[in-house]
């Protein structure tokens, strides 16, 4: 028996209109996507050569030289962004993840949670100008902490109430996340729901949680506006975290618009490390990420 020969109509021909068509629109999709990612190579391009020369050890690890010197380094900034940084996780993590645990475990469907979810997606758009000037006019000019005014704990503060929508909001979608199979199994088995929470589904939500932190401190570690209002500026080492204190973002900004070359290059130097830190901690939540989901 003869075999059939083979529909023609079965085989790609790129001379049919729909595949033109496909093609033209895939072209089209494919240069959008360069045009999205293009402002990111350029900004990190740039970035790189104006800074990465003037990487070294002393930029580093000394202080910002006073105007006329052309010796210094950004090391005192490195170490007051990494402080403040520290100050915000240790107050807007466990406030965050508490507040998306109650939302997503205790009270799903709730007027209070649709609440507290509708003021978390409206601060997490509240420009951080204002967190800053907030922090300010309470903390800062009433000299509520301690009787100090600058500082970096109120800087932290101001770095906080950015971070806490991150980190709401990411706890509060992981644990939906778990299936609810989970938690009927170890309800069934006679557990009760605090430790339904804190023994399955929050350590199967863990990572994701991790995720959404890391992210948070990166977007907190960048911030500018609210530093400037809160922990102001110090040219020397930090002495602790009730005076004012140096940081990397406001560094780059009182550098940028002086009218001196080196302490230029030196803001350039330093919008390199803060890239790279910023850089460093995304690429960390994308392996965090990816490791949880082999």
């Amino acid at each position: 028996m003869a075999l059939s020969r083979p529909n023609r109509s079965l085989y790609f021909n790129p001379k049919l209109p729909r595949n033109r068509w496909n093609f033209a629109l895939t072209a089209v999709a494919v240069g959008f996507s360069c045009i999205a990612v293009l402002p990111l190579i350029l900004v990190l391009g740039y970035v790189l050569l104006k800074g990465g020369s003037f990487l070294s050890v002393s930029l580093l690890t000394e202080l910002p030289p006073p105007p006329g010197l052309e010796e210094g380094g950004i090391g005192n900034a490195i170490i007051g962004t990494i402080v403040v940084t520290l100050i915000a996780s240790l107050i807007a993590v466990p406030v965050g993840i508490g507040g998306g645990i109650y939302l997503a475990e205790f009270s799903r469907s709730g007027s209070f949670a649709s609440f507290v979810r509708f003021g978390t997606n409206v601060l997490s758009g509240v420009p951080s100008i204002i967190c800053g000037v907030f922090v300010y006019g309470l903390i800062v000019s009433t000299r509520l902490l301690f009787g100090q005014s600058y500082s970096a704990l109120a800087g932290g503060i101001a770095l906080s109430v950015l971070m806490l929508p991150t980190v709401i909001k990411t706890t509060d979608e992981a644990l939906k996340l778990v299936p609810n199979e989970l938690r009927w199994g170890s309800l069934g088995l006679g557990a009760s729901q605090f430790v339904t929470v804190t023994q399955v589904t929050l350590p199967a939500s863990l990572t994701s949680i991790a995720t959404g932190v890391v992210l948070g401190i990166a977007r907190a570690a960048g911030e500018t506006a609210p530093l400037i209002f809160t922990a102001l500026f110090s040219p020397f080492w930090p002495e602790g975290v009730l005076g004012p204190i140096a940081s990397m973002s406001v560094l780059i900004y009182n550098f940028a618009i002086m009218p001196l070359e080196f302490q230029n290059n030196l803001a350039w130097a330093a919008s390199f490390v803060l890239v790279v830190m910023i850089l460093l901690s995304n690429l960390l939540a994308r392996w965090i990420s990816r490791v949880t989901s082999v």
